[in-house]
């Protein structure tokens, strides 16, 4: 299963509904970036991605995106494909 890396903050609900998502489809481990907590995080993944907003989530190289990103690929059938590369 590839990395699954989360740019969040910590009182950010569309982080936690990602986060579950992800668990529920066996995800063990993600690597937490927390962007309220170190500014310079913010401006790498403002930088990487164009956006300005939490969640932030790359599962290996891929940018899912956002959580609603995140719940689209899963609905298309998307999502298990991606984890299990």
């Amino acid at each position: 299963m590839p990395a699954v890396k989360m740019y969040t903050t910590l009182v950010c609900p569309y982080c936690m509904r990602a986060k579950s998502l992800l668990k529920q489809r066996g995800v063990d481990t993600i690597e937490e970036i927390r962007i309220d907590l170190d500014p310079a995080q913010r401006d790498h993944m403002m930088a990487i991605t164009g956006r300005r907003t939490v969640p932030q989530i790359f599962i290996g190289d891929t940018h899912v995106g956002g959580c609603d990103d995140l719940i689209a690929l899963d609905q298309k059938g998307g999502l298990l494909p991606l984890l299990q590369a």
